[in-house]
């Protein structure tokens, strides 16, 4: 007589043939599309830091004063549905002591709003969608495309307008967790122009002038996570100044710090983050495909060997 195999077997060898196939499909298949620019971001970065800035109402440069930078990213997430890109609206405001205490972007140092529209597998700009400013350009901005590489990048810098080239440093720990460090800089660049009184730039005999507005910065230093290309650490050390018409010289520093740092506050954050981000990608990557292969193989095995004892004529 012979027997037919028990439903436990076939159970467990359907179940192992089921996580065969889930394996690889997690790592060749869901962990890539896991590896998306987030479109439901709110998220609030802090710089803090010291510095000499031009102050308007006291017609004077004011040095070594407090300066807090805060950035603000919020996803449009109705923009980015329609487009199947990410559309970040950002605000940013500089402040000194005085200006921050009124806790008002209108009444800030400097208050400036951008657009930031990019596709959300490879972080390259997409122009759609409102974006501002629309030569937006580049690898990285608020954050580096997913599995970063030891090599250069081109960074946006909002100031510049335009990218900048920066290059591989090495590894280092910010807050407990690993990062890749990143450096540039700007060399003084003329970026535009503004009417100001000739006095000003040196100019005492002509009322008004239009002065060239020149941006330079010696300190861009990010720290990024590998795996989410999130910026766990970032300093900017710019340095705005304007010169006479045709000058060759600065002749009114409006904005200068050797280092405006991420806060404490605002690196725990970026950490915890990127941890969670990390083991997210992770576990579906890499945890997750091992384990239900090595799980699968395991329980396959036992199912077949169980049917085949089930299957053997009885004696």
């Amino acid at each position: 007589m012979r027997r037919s195999a028990s439903p436990l077997s076939l159970t467990l060898l359907g179940l192992g043939v089921f996580l065969l196939v889930l394996a690889p499909m997690l790592a060749w298949y869901v962990e890539p599309r896991a590896k998306r620019t987030p479109i439901d971001l709110d998220t609030t970065t802090v710089f803090k830091g010291t510095g000499d800035y031009f102050d308007q109402q006291a017609v004077e440069e004011k040095t070594d004063e407090p300066l807090t930078v805060t950035r603000r990213v919020l996803g449009n997430v109705a923009a980015s549905e329609r487009g199947g890109v990410a559309v970040w609206d950002i605000s940013q405001t500089i402040d000194t002591e005085r200006t921050l205490e009124l806790d008002d972007p209108r009444k800030s140092f400097q208050w400036t709003t951008e657009r930031w529209v990019t596709d959300r597998k490879t972080n390259k700009p997409v122009h759609c969608c409102g974006e501002t400013p629309t030569e937006f350009a580049g690898d990285a901005y608020l954050k580096f495309p997913f599995d970063v590489q030891e090599k250069d990048y081109r960074w946006w810098d909002g100031t510049l307008g335009d990218t900048v080239v920066l290059e591989y440093v090495d590894r280092v720990t910010v807050q407990g967790y690993e990062g890749m460090r990143f450096t540039g800089t700007v060399d003084a660049t003329r970026t535009g122009s503004r009417q100001v009184p000739g006095r000003l730039v040196g100019m005492k005999e002509t009322p008004q002038v239009m002065a060239e507005e020149w941006y330079a910065n010696d300190n861009i230093e990010l720290v990024v996570d590998e795996a989410t290309g999130r910026i766990i650490r970032a300093t900017t050390g710019p340095h705005v100044t304007l010169r006479a018409p045709g000058g060759t010289k600065p002749a009114v520093t409006l904005l200068h710090s050797e280092g405006l740092t991420f806060n404490e506050k605002t690196q725990k954050k970026q950490v915890e983050l990127a941890r969670a981000g990390s083991s997210q990608l992770r576990a579906v990557g890499t945890t997750a495909p091992i384990g239900a292969g090595v799980v699968g193989v395991l329980l396959a095995a036992a199912g077949a060997v169980l049917v085949v004892r089930g299957r053997r004529p009885a004696q």
